[in-house]
């Protein structure tokens, strides 16, 4: 099959977004483990982060790239929107970021559930009388 039209750029995209170098070559090792072009373990060395790390990094950019891709309406916003409305709209920003903040608290705290618990021994204190 003779298939017409430019070959598909995939990760390379991520070098004409706006932001950090760091942070385009992040995402963009992240598309490729995505694209099945390379290993997350690979990945994770070349960053220099541990893969609960990469996991999270990735989660967070999915979460992103699909808030952005939320139904809006058509048009432009209303010139006029209500204090009420951007109050709403900074809850739920600060919401979200709660709640991503939590999560990573909890991912911190498993190791913690699963390793054992080392008992702490009671420490008598023994006094000495002086003459």
């Amino acid at each position: 099959m003779n298939r017409r039209g430019r070959k598909p750029k995939g990760a390379r995209l991520v070098t004409n977004l706006e932001g950090s170098e760091p942070a385009r070559r992040r995402l963009q090792r992240i598309v490729e483990t995505l694209a099945g072009q390379a290993s997350v373990a690979d990945v994770c060395a070349e960053l220099g982060i541990g893969e609960s790390r990469f996991h999270q990094l990735r989660s967070d950019a999915l979460q992103a790239a699909l808030d952005n891709l939320e139904p809006r309406p058509a048009g432009r916003p209303p010139q006029g929107a209500s204090p009420v409305d951007a109050r709403i709209a900074e809850l739920e920003r600060e919401l979200r970021e709660l709640k991503w903040e939590l999560q990573a608290c909890q991912i911190r705290l498993e190791p913690a559930d699963v390793l054992p618990r080392r008992s702490t021994a009671t420490v008598k204190k023994t006094t000495e009388t002086q003459p």
